[in-house]
């Protein structure tokens, strides 16, 4: 009888151990887990919702075809992009449906269980486990892989915070890429921004000044910095970037998502418009008044001036503080939030195609212990689904 250890009882390694059992159900499939229950992550991911997928509408060209999968995984988006036609987004969406699950996608794409709490998914996945007869482990950290007798070991650990949460592979000379943090918001300690905390620009974009690391999305301005979907997808990007900076680095923030030509029309038109009213009480862009505010007194503009006093020097000024209002992080958010971490076991180290080890031919990895890390979205949760899956029908070619 064949038998399977699976080490780590997050989301990748309960699918995995789900769909391994019923391939195979003479097989002895078992769970080792560290904690005293499975799937703790899960339990809290989403905000407790659980975010378990994405519908990718985003990232699809006109026939449907997954595109630019780069900038949902900055790590590992080619090996995604492949193992997608195993186990799809798609697929997830029917097989949590095929088991009792009702979802809901929001407008952004997210997906969650109609019930908007993250313990259904987890309950759902403990149930299927005892139902297939797996067992658990719970309590049982493996410091040694070479010291289990099972014929199979599937690492499907959790994302590691320092080089030391690799040493238990040590023993096998597998190659990892060094964890960073990923996902997490901007220290920005400037009075005039901070004095805004609570403000939400729907649509901006980040960057870093000469690099290629951009965003752009919700931008939630705070008491210590800045946070918010944009925040958290260039933190992705840049994670690496950042980390060997200390976290120190300049963001320049485009408010309005426009260009400064644009951006210098627009202010135009407006004080056409209303050339008697004082430019720091007019409407612009939908931007808050406080916010608007702050754009004027960082471009140079005094504050009672009226539009029809703004001269083309201060146009262009406004314009460019609109696109490009220049700041310097100071560091990672106080609060440590962040629930994802880049780096991994080296891709290089895996067949692409079964996840196998190709120093190891009986140890598969799959989940968070891959150097495969995304933004937030749900796109985390389905790298762990597809990769569980793809195990598990790996393991049933063995």
């Amino acid at each position: 009888m064949k038998s399977i250890a699976i080490i780590g009882g997050g989301a990748a390694g309960c699918f995995c151990a789900i769909e391994t059992k019923r391939l195979l159900p003479d097989a002895l499939v078992r769970i080792y887990e560290s904690q005293d229950r499975l799937l703790a992550k899960v339990s809290v991911t989403g905000g407790g919702r659980c975010n378990l997928t994405n519908s990718f509408e985003d990232y699809k060209d006109s026939n449907g075809k997954l595109e630019r999968l780069e900038h949902v995984y900055p790590r590992g988006h080619r090996l995604m992009k492949r193992l997608f036609n195993v186990f799809s987004p798609e697929d997830t969406v029917k097989w949590f449906e095929n088991h009792g699950v009702r979802l809901v996608t929001q407008e952004d794409g997210c997906i969650f269980p109609k019930s908007q709490d993250a313990m259904e998914i987890v309950h759902t996945l403990e149930n299927l486990i005892r139902q297939e007869g797996i067992q658990v482990m719970t309590g049982h950290k493996i410091t040694d892989i070479t010291s289990l007798t099972e014929d199979i070991k599937v690492i499907t650990t959790g994302g590691k915070k320092t080089d030391k949460g690799y040493e238990f592979l040590s023993k096998l000379n597998i190659e990892t890429q060094k964890p960073v943090p990923s996902l997490f918001t901007f220290e920005i300690k400037d009075k005039g921004l901070n004095s805004l905390s609570g403000t939400v620009v729907d649509n901006a974009t980040l960057s870093i000044p000469s690099t290629k690391f951009r965003s752009q999305g919700i931008l939630l301005l705070t008491d210590w910095g800045i946070s918010g979907p944009a925040t958290l997808k260039l933190s992705s990007y840049a994670a690496r970037f950042l980390k060997d900076n200390s976290y120190k680095a300049p963001v320049s923030i485009n408010w309005i998502s426009s260009t400064q030509e644009a951006a210098r029309l627009a202010v135009e038109k407006l004080i056409a418009e209303t050339p008697k009213k004082q430019l720091s009480s007019v409407n612009f862009n939908g931007l808050t008044s406080r916010l608007w505010e702050l754009i004027i007194k960082r471009s140079g503009i005094r504050e009672d001036i009226r539009c029809g006093e703004v001269g083309s020097k201060q146009l262009n000024k406004l314009s460019s503080t609109l696109t490009s209002d220049t700041y310097q992080i100071t560091a990672k958010g106080r609060f440590k939030e962040e629930f994802v971490t880049c780096g991994g076991v080296s891709l290089n180290e895996i067949d692409p195609n079964t996840l196998r080890s190709k120093k190891h031919p009986d140890i598969y990895f799959a989940g968070e212990v891959l150097d495969i890390d995304a933004i937030t979205g749900g796109f985390n949760l389905q790298a762990a689904w597809t990769t569980g899956y793809t195990v598990a029908q790996s393991i049933q070619l063995v």
